[in-house]
Formats: structure tokens, C-alpha cells, sequence
């Protein structure tokens, strides 16, 4: 087996573990809506899932352990996705809440920058923003 191969067979070991993770935030609070279940069908292809894979992860979402990223783009990226998934119902509950900590917690962040990242992204997604603070959103841009 080549290098390349290894590397690709990882990349997709990892890719199945944040799908797991964006199925099980996405079934937290109970069966698939419409919205959700859309939203992870787009996820399946980007993240090249198999049917298989798709059917075993549905049935078996706890199954899989989160990956921890090397990399904070990697981990706000994954995050950022964690984050589509639970506002496709354009709000996020308690258990939501709880289950997006952990997950950010075993991506690689601290607790206390996990929580601050977490509060400030709910807000973005939430729209409860002021102008100053999205006046520095853009300025970051």
C-alpha cells in the first residue's frame, strides 16, 4: 500500500467519523425533518460516504468516535458544519447545545475556547448580532 493510499484511507476513515458526528447532532433531538435529512444527503457526497456507509451510520451514529483535528481550520470547518445540521430547523435546543460542546471539545479545543466559539457562532446562526459585532465579522473577511 502507497503512501497516497494511506493517506486517502484516513482521509476517509476521518470524513465517516464527522458524518457520524453531523448524523448524531442531527438525530439528537429525534427523527430527521425534511430540512435535516437534505442537508445530510448534501454532506454524504461531499464527504464521499457509501450507501453502505450512509445506512450504517443512520442505524449506528454513536458508533463512530470524532477525529481530532491538527489543524484550527480544520476544526472550525468541521464545527462550522456541526453548525449547519442543527440550525436547519433555524434554532438550537439544549441537548444540541450539550452535544456541539463535546464535539468541539474532542475536535482539539480547549473547553473554555470551545464554549466561546460555541456562544459566539450561535449568535451568527441565531441572528442576534449588533451592528458592531457584524461590522467586525466583515472586517475579518
Amino acid at each position: 500500500m502507497s503512501i497516497v493510499d494511506l493517506y486517502e484511507s484516513s482521509k476517509h476513515r476521518n470524513n465517516v467519523a464527522h458524518f457520524s458526528a453531523i448524523v448524531n447532532i442531527a438525530m439528537v433531538d429525534g427523527d430527521l425533518n425534511e430540512n435535516e435529512e437534505a442537508l445530510i444527503n448534501r454532506f454524504a457526497r461531499k464527504l464521499d460516504i457509501t450507501e453502505a456507509e450512509y445506512e450504517d451510520i443512520v442505524e449506528n451514529s454513536k458508533k463512530y468516535p470524532v477525529v481530532p483535528q491538527a489543524q484550527t481550520d480544520d476544526r472550525l470547518e468541521r464545527l462550522l458544519d456541526l453548525f449547519k445540521i442543527i440550525y436547519s430547523d433555524h434554532e438550537i435546543d439544549e441537548p444540541e447545545l450539550k452535544l456541539v460542546l463535546k464535539y468541539a471539545i474532542q475536535l482539539g479545543f480547549s473547553q473554555e475556547r470551545a464554549e466561546e466559539i460555541i456562544k459566539k457562532t450561535t449568535k451568527i446562526f441565531s441572528g442576534k448580532i449588533d451592528l458592531d459585532q457584524y461590522k467586525l465579522i466583515l472586517n475579518i473577511l
